[in-house]
């Protein structure tokens, strides 16, 4: 005879069904991601390449201590739950080291514990830093039905928490492999140092911030090296081109990508956009003393000096002196 109560049986039947349904969603993408189907198994070659030259960000360009470069790429390939960085959310304590300082340890941490925790990162790969603000650098890595997304982080070297990346790319498009992939990058505010400009000191965002995007207008502040207001948006700071390998990296050859023709020349590209910045100059210092001869009028000077240099058909500068006439004073 059964002696259990009504109750204890429906405890039991509402676990089961709760294990059930986890059985069935186990494994499956979060954020209402389509279902991956294509072959279990594809390469990928990705290539960064900078585009951060002084023609098209002339303001504050960082031309030594150090000058305009880029770290090394460190990105992963994994599922749907799994973030490395995403916009409008906190940065984790391994993004803040990277974009802060450069320093991958805590990162890689991180997503090595995603990859044994959560089975959600297939494969960590990186690719090598580039000494230039104009340049390519690239890598190849491995993705899998179940780890169809990518993601990576560049930093922005100087400065004091900016990057680039990409963050949760799908390189499967339902029963297949994307053949090649490119997308435009633009800078990132990691919301953890308050920095202003290229080589700000460090001073640290309390309370943290979110990651947010660096426009031409935002944040607002005149001091801001992004900050030129003529532009309705910036121009790409980067690029990223994700091409399917076909073959044995050995065998293979890949097919050609658009770098301006440099090869791995590092330089300003003929082609890069012509960012017009105009010219700043200062408040005007206080009025000098009247001079002159006595009976009649004198005059006064007052003077200002070049913040900014304009370049690239930027407003050119005005006049940084000023007269005016007075009174001679001590006139006897």
């Amino acid at each position: 005879m059964d002696t259990r109560t009504p109750a204890a049986a429906q405890g039991r039947a509402l676990w089961a069904l709760l294990l059930a349904t986890l059985g069935t969603t186990a494994g499956q993408p979060l954020r209402g991601d389509s279902v991956c189907t294509a072959r279990p198994l594809a390469k990928y070659r990705i290539t960064f390449t900078g585009k951060w030259s002084q023609t098209a960000f002339p303001k504050q360009y960082p031309l030594f201590r150090p000058p305009a470069q880029w770290s090394s790429l460190l990105g992963a390939a994994h599922s749907s739950d799994y973030s490395m960085w995403r916009e409008n959310q906190y940065a984790s304590n391994g993004l803040r080291d990277f974009a802060e300082r450069g320093e991958a340890w805590a990162l890689m941490k991180e997503i090595e514990a995603a990859g044994e925790e959560l089975q959600s990162v297939h494969e960590v790969f990186s690719a090598p830093a580039v000494p230039s603000g104009v340049g390519h650098t690239s890598a190849e890595f491995e993705v899998h039905a179940r780890h169809s997304l990518v993601s990576f982080v560049v930093r922005i070297v100087p400065s004091p928490d900016w990057f680039v990346g990409v963050d949760s790319l799908d390189l499967c498009d339902g029963n297949r492999w994307r053949e090649q992939v490119t997308v435009d990058l633009f800078p990132h505010d990691a919301g953890t140092d308050s920095g202003f400009t290229f080589s700000s000191p460090n001073f640290a965002t309390i309370p943290q911030d979110t990651v947010t995007e660096i426009t031409s207008s935002s944040p607002s502040h005149p001091a801001n090296s992004f900050y030129y207001p003529r532009l309705k948006a910036l121009p790409p700071i980067a690029r990223v081109t994700l091409v399917r390998l076909r073959q044995s990296p050995r065998a293979f050859v890949p097919p050609a990508i658009d770098l301006a023709g440099r090869g791995n020349e590092i330089g300003d590209g003929l082609s890069a956009p012509e960012t017009p910045l105009d010219c700043e100059v200062s408040l005007w210092s206080s009025w000098g003393l009247c001079e002159g001869l006595c009976r009649k009028m004198g005059a006064r000077i007052r003077t200002r000096y070049v913040r900014v240099q304009p370049a690239n058909h930027g407003a050119p500068c005005p006049a940084l002196e000023e007269e005016a006439q007075c009174v001679p004073d001590n006139c006897v």
